[in-house]
């Protein structure tokens, strides 16, 4: 495939017209600026987003987000609907390997002045208190039994075991559990993987951060969440492990037999997928939710123990702490959401591969204290630049499958990285900016220098211009345990 043609819609979202390839079911639309184009244009995410539009079933477009970057089938950042009633797929590729990757904010009612002389000690009472790095295990332990309970019941099953408390719950997409996953339909070898990593953070991009919110942009929205500019807040980011892994890596081998059983033609191989009817997709979305609560009960049991970490810090409990939920959201799902397509509502399987929900106000899926503002919408930079809070729209409900960005995006392998970058000059620029980090090896804070990520600021442009989601508040890392 030759370079991929763009036509300007406007100025932060373009089209790759279904006609530029043969086999393509619908356009490609993309959403970036001036400014990412570049460094979109470098790899072959395009290209991805083309092979997207061959899946059967696919309905309006491929969308991607500015955040795009090459991925396996998917680009990362890459959206796609399709329809059950109309021959539709569902393809492991469109959900990758970390299933549910996904990010949370607890907001405190500490401000910068309470903790700048205790920023070293925090870091090391989270980094001493959080199991990360490759391989992590954590405290909780399950027996076989038990662990098909957490599948089942997510981050429920936590609060239940005195992990939390139900208004945790709450504030979590699905309620910190999505409904129909099925034990049955994940393999021994997942199980075996995941029974020991629950309540770790992994490795890679995975972290534990502390931060201060630096700008404020919609008081009122901001009042509604109860944050103000100065306050400390607390991201989590981590998805399902091990287990999450295998459970993609079981579905894809089952499912590559599916392009003959199944007469389905598409250009890449790495978009295996099946007939949401069939008894492949079945056993796929079966265990996929059950990876899914899986990554629900990890984070919940991340915010315990960071939870517990700010208590041993300061001699109070998280609750005088004002160490509350703002909320939880998933990046790598799919979803069945009622969506309308050529004017009719129809009930369609989402993929967001890198892709946070984003539904607007009124959406009967939000809890009752969101309905009035939006869904809360986080997203997570580098350790080196800012986050973002925003709010989810109706246009992008509208447009984009209630869908908008999930981060930064890299613009740089983990190779590459390793390659160009310095140890110590990196330390060096992240004191000066006053963040400490923790981190297991060097290895992992080089893979995730700033530079190998695309300037969140630019990305958040986008899609704020765009429509897709609107800016609450920057926040600014203070400290940052890495996976």
């Amino acid at each position: 495939m030759g370079e991929i043609k763009l036509e300007k819609i406007n100025d932060y979202k373009f089209r790759i017209p279904k006609e530029s390839c043969p086999g393509m079911r619908v356009d490609g639309i993309v959403y970036a600026s001036g400014k990412l184009l570049p460094d979109i244009k470098r790899d072959k995410a395009l290209n991805q987003v083309t092979n997207v539009a061959y899946l059967p079933g696919i309905v309006n477009c491929s969308l991607a987000m500015p955040d795009i970057h090459w991925g396996y089938g998917f680009p990362i950042g890459g959206v796609a609907a399709t329809d059950p009633e109309n021959g539709g797929v569902i393809s492991p590729g469109g959900v990758g390997y970390d299933i549910n990757c996904g990010v949370r904010l607890l907001k405190t009612n500490l401000e910068i002045g309470d903790i700048k002389d205790k920023i070293s000690k925090i870091a090391d009472a989270l980094y001493n208190h959080v199991p990360s790095g490759v391989g992590s295990t954590g405290e909780v332990k399950v027996s076989h039994a038990e662990e098909k309970k957490l599948l089942i019941d997510g981050a429920k099953w936590a609060v239940s075991r005195g992990l939390g408390v139900k208004e945790d719950l709450e504030s979590c997409e699905e309620n910190g559990a999505i409904l129909d996953a099925d034990p049955d339909s994940v393999s021994e070898r997942a199980y075996e993987r995941g029974k020991a990593q629950s309540g770790t953070l992994g490795s890679g991009n995975h972290f534990l951060e502390v931060q201060v919110i630096e700008e404020v942009f919609d008081q009122k929205i901001a009042e509604e969440l109860g944050i103000a500019k100065g306050q400390i807040a607390i991201m989590i980011h981590s998805g399902s492990r091990g287990f999450g892994y295998q459970v993609c890596d079981d579905s894809l081998r089952e499912m590559v037999n599916c392009f003959s059983k199944y007469a389905i033609s598409i250009p890449d191989r790495q978009l295996a997928c099946a007939p949401i009817e069939s008894p492949e997709a079945k056993r796929y979305i079966g265990a996929m939710r059950a990876a899914a609560n899986y990554a629900w009960a990890n984070r919940q049991v991340l915010m315990h123990l960071a939870r517990e970490s700010f208590e041993k810090v300061f001699s109070k409990s998280w609750q005088s702490l004002g160490m509350d939920l703002i909320y939880d959201v998933a990046h790598n799902i799919a979803k069945f959401e009622k969506h309308f397509v050529n004017g009719r509502e129809k009930m369609l399987c989402v993929h967001r591969k890198g892709a946070t929900r984003a539904f607007g106000p009124g959406n009967p899926q939000l809890p009752q204290k969101y309905k009035t503002i939006g869904q809360p919408v986080i997203i997570p930079g580098d350790m080196g630049r800012a986050s973002y809070l925003l709010i989810g729209t109706k246009k992008a409900e509208e447009e984009s499958f209630a869908s908008t960005c999930h981060g930064a995006g890299r613009v740089a392998s983990r190779h590459e990285a390793l390659k160009r970058i310095d140890f110590d000059q990196l330390m060096n620029e992240l004191k000066t900016k006053g963040i400490e980090v923790r981190a297991m090896s060097k290895k992992t804070i080089v893979e995730e220098a700033p530079s190998v990520y695309k300037n969140i600021d630019d990305v958040i442009e986008v899609v704020h211009e765009a429509g897709l989601s609107y800016k609450v508040c920057k926040m600014r890392p203070l400290c940052v345990v890495k996976g």
